[in-house]
């Protein structure tokens, strides 16, 4: 077997390179030399085989030389465990009996460049939190996962209600006694407030090792060490298997493109470029750290195995893959051109993961108009089941930042996102890159003052859920707080004790429920024919309305992006019927003025705006979005024959 990886892996088409590399406790078979006295009373010496426990420490390191581990077992004494190089191609590998988990331990060598170097284990399980740099010896292996069911029923999602709540640990809750929470204490909190706030999914910012807090795991040193500032890597699973048992899917966040540039880890490993890129014009990423060279082989074995680990191991639900942008292009930039190695690797890595897991999402943080990204990679795609909408969420907030008055210049930032839409499976994200580094809060970013910002939030997030695609809300978006976020700060929860801060956390509870409940918001929304505009033309009133249908499940949603209020406003509808409205984001217990339909609305089969067949007067409050179910009746159900009448009724008198 160690063969076939270390091939694989060379060949750049390993997904469990994490089985051979690293530190793996086991046994070995070691021969003893042992003295005895035969029966004439003579020494003798025989030798006898034994098993040791103890753990295999393997390195890929191709240029290094004089190869040593050193650690808490041995005094960090670089003459006592030497590894040999069992592979001309730069596999090393020692056995050291003794091992015990926690122990701390580096691998120390000479590099390309004749300097002696410490590394931290590139693939290490575990790591010492920061400041300290050493990996940690941690047997992965044996926890009591009791998700089965959870698995067993697992999918993409692609027909079914998918809220993301994307999320930072450390800052969720704040730290408890100036230490950070564990994985255990998060989930205590978080798997209630999921439930009472009606999201499906959490999304986790990376929890790779990293040194830096300001950068949120962003710029990782250890890309198959769980994060230490929260726990052990057990501590992480039953993390995740109790959002399982509780009907929650986890989504983590990885980050592929960069590294961070400590001395330690990653960076020139063995004294050549092993990981980043050896054209001076491509080392640094855009946000200061190292670039993976995606083009390299075992580089893509190295990223397609940590993603592979997580999903096995951690039984996370989908891999949300940062910064497409950067590998799909040449440091992010269109005019430098694709970056054909880092494409192929996406390609790869999509195509091998699906086929170990074919009910695990793969989910691409995309600003790009990259062509077919997630087309299936056997029709030239590169494989992903969903891509952010990056384009909808910045015209979207554009146009909402927009005084009223020249709104209507502004029209098609909310029409446009539905003439693409059906190019790409797409998820609507409002994430935390949207409230930090002076960019204001969500809240923050609407028009108007005080009250009218909390109007227009409450449209945005219904306009939100309407729209098509999949849902994600960063944490504390639904709090409506006007500081940005901090991660090194608790949400500013206090704010759930004024009623207008409550309000938002209510409505968008029920938007989830309703999101949930009706087909209509979730069930092949990547089919045009289930969408159908009803007001797209109408620029000078800024007013929108469009209808989603599926089997009885047929909804208008009306959006007033104006502080006009409208009495009586006409409303063109594709049928004829009675519709009640289900949700209105103006009623007091949003924060509303209670301008909403108390009665339901009759559509008349009389030509209404924008040559539609049927028409319905409507009140319309001010910054005002709702919702209206069209009544479906149904057949009534055939009358039992008597016999089947009878048959409950001998059934009881046989009991008695």
């Amino acid at each position: 077997m160690a063969f076939g990886i270390l091939h694989d892996y060379l060949m750049g088409q390993s997904i469990n390179a994490y089985e051979y590399f690293g530190c793996h406790f086991g046994v070995k078979e070691i021969e003893e030399e042992k003295t005895y006295k035969d029966k004439a009373g003579k020494t003798r010496r025989r030798k006898v085989k034994k098993e040791v426990k103890g753990a295999y420490f393997r390195l890929y390191a191709p240029m290094a030389e004089d190869v040593s581990v050193i650690g808490e077992f041995n005094g960090w004494d670089v003459r006592t465990h030497k590894l040999a190089k069992v592979d001309p191609c730069g596999a090393w590998e020692t056995f050291i009996p003794g091992i015990t988990d926690y122990q701390s331990y580096k691998y120390h060598f000479r590099n390309a460049k004749g300097e002696y170097v410490d590394k931290a284990d590139p693939f290490a399980f575990y790591s010492e939190f920061r400041p300290q740099t050493c990996s940690r010896c941690y047997d992965i292996e044996g926890f009591p996962w009791m998700d089965g069911d959870w698995l067993a029923g697992r999918t993409r999602n692609f027909d079914k209600p998918m809220s993301i709540y994307e999320m930072h640990l450390g800052s969720w809750k704040g730290k408890i006694y100036d230490r950070y929470p564990s994985y255990e204490e998060v989930a205590d909190y978080l798997i209630p407030y999921l439930q009472e706030t009606g999201y499906t999914h959490v999304e986790i910012m990376p929890i790779t090792q990293y040194p830096f807090d300001g950068s949120w795991g962003y710029q990782a040193t250890g890309f198959f060490s769980v994060d230490s500032r929260y726990g052990n890597p057990k501590q992480l699973m039953s993390f995740v298997d109790r959002l399982h048992r509780a009907g929650f899917g986890v989504i983590l966040d990885f980050a592929p493109v960069h590294f961070a540039t400590d001395s330690y880890a990653l960076r020139e490993f063995d004294g050549t470029c092993l990981y980043e890129y050896s054209d001076p014009a491509h080392t640094i990423s855009p946000w200061g750290s190292a670039q993976f060279d995606l083009g390299k082989d075992p580089v893509r074995s190295f990223l397609m195995s940590a993603m592979n680990y997580f999903l096995t191991y951690f039984h996370f639900d989908g891999i949300r893959v940062d910064a497409v942008s950067n590998i799909v292009f040449w440091d992010g930039n269109k005019a430098k051109g694709e970056n054909t190695g880092a494409t192929e690797f996406i390609r790869r890595l999509n195509g091998k993961i699906h086929y170990a897991h074919p009910s695990v999402m793969m989910i691409a943080e995309d600003s790009t108009d990259f062509s077919k990204v997630t087309a299936p990679v056997e029709y030239g795609g590169l494989g992903f089941d969903y891509k952010w909408d990056l384009g909808w969420m910045n015209d979207t907030l554009k146009y909402y930042s927009k005084d009223p008055v020249y709104k209507k210049y502004e029209h098609n930032k909310l029409t446009f996102s539905m003439a693409y839409f059906y190019s790409d499976n797409f998820l609507l994200p409002l994430s935390h890159d949207e409230v930090v580094h002076g960019k204001g809060t969500i809240i923050n970013k609407m028009w108007g003052n005080y009250d009218q910002k909390f109007d227009l939030l409450r449209n945005l997030y219904t306009y939100q859920y309407a729209h098509p695609g999949k849902k994600l809300n960063f944490m504390g978006n639904e709090l409506a707080s006007f500081d940005e976020w901090n991660e090194n700060k608790s949400l500013p929860w206090e704010l759930l004790s004024y009623p207008k801060h409550d309000s938002v956390k209510r409505m968008i509870r029920d938007l989830n429920r309703i999101y949930a409940a009706e087909p209509a918001m979730h069930f092949e929304e990547h089919n045009p024919s289930h969408f159908a505009w009803l007001m797209v033309d109408n620029a000078d009133q800024s007013v929108f309305a469009f209808e989603r249908e599926v089997g009885d499940s047929d909804l208008i949603f009306v959006f007033n992006m104006t502080p006009n209020y409208y009495e009586r406003y006409c409303i063109g509808t594709r049928h004829e019927g009675i519709y009640d409205e289900i949700f209105n984001s103006d009623k007091d217990v949003y924060g509303g003025w209670n301008q909403y339909n108390g009665l339901p609305a009759t559509s008349w089969p009389e030509e209404g705006p924008e040559g539609r067949p049927h028409h319905m007067d409507i009140k319309l409050g001010a910054f005002c979005a709702c919702i209206f179910k069209r009544r479906i009746e149904k057949a009534p159900e055939e009358k039992k024959a008597p016999e089947e009448k009878k048959a409950p009724a001998k059934k009881a008198k046989a009991k008695k």
